[in-house]
């Protein structure tokens, strides 16, 4: 174990897994270091190679997780681009899709914030290098509103928003159903509070649905909320 005792500096690895002593006092924040995330990815690879898989880390941190994932995902994306299996229009959509597949929750504004910002990043740095002057500005803004919605401010512990505490975690589940159109469902963690035990995420009765939308407009639902 790395010592953080008075007087002496961490070591340059746990630096990186740090913030301040102050924070990992107060919410046991510790980040996790590469070598254990892809460590632990790899017990579910194939997972986390298949687009449409759901992933949620339920103290996400800035991401460590989730970018992992991201890229793995992109990775297979890209892969059937350079095979001529995807055209740009079917890498967008399945590349929304990863997107839209990823959830994370995060007690503390800054991380969070961190965590969409860098996600977003990632995606359209990928996007970008592949299709350069022809990437859609509509895609990106689908992108962005997904991160919005899935990268959750709030205390997975309690169920509860941060922002709000008297709400309840509301989740969204995106679902593909052909013609590149997207159905949503929100559900509320209440659920699992009011039964005491676990289950699918997205088994309970949906708090809310909406209309269909074509995947490079989802970003319009942010002025429905």
């Amino acid at each position: 174990m790395e010592s953080m005792d008075a007087g002496l500096m961490p070591s340059p690895k746990l630096e990186r897994q740090i913030k301040s002593k102050e924070r990992v006092s107060k919410h046991g924040e510790v980040f996790t270091a590469e070598r254990e995330v892809n460590a632990m990815l790899d017990l579910v690879k194939q997972e986390t190679e298949r687009i449409e898989s759901r992933f949620l880390e339920p103290a996400c941190g800035d991401g460590n997780f989730l970018i992992e994932i991201l890229r793995r995902k992109l990775a297979v994306c890209e892969e059937r681009v350079k095979r001529k299996q995807f055209t740009q229009l079917q890498y967008e959509k399945h590349a929304v899709w990863a997107v839209s597949s990823i959830y994370g929750i995060e007690l503390l504004p800054d991380n969070a914030a961190a965590c969409r910002q860098r996600l977003y990043d990632y995606f359209c740095e990928q996007y970008e290098r592949l299709f350069g002057d022809a990437c859609k500005p509509a895609c990106r803004k689908a992108v962005e509103f997904l991160l919005e919605r899935n990268i959750i401010m709030g205390d997975a512990l309690t169920y509860r928003r941060v922002d709000h505490p008297d709400e309840w975690i509301v989740v969204s589940e995106w679902s593909f159903i052909g013609d590149g159109k997207v159905v949503r469902r929100d559900y509320s963690f209440s659920y699992l509070v009011a039964t005491g035990q676990g289950g699918d995420l997205f088994s309970d009765t949906p708090c809310d649905t909406f209309p269909p939308v074509y995947f490079l407009n989802l970003n319009q639902q942010a002025y429905e909320n």
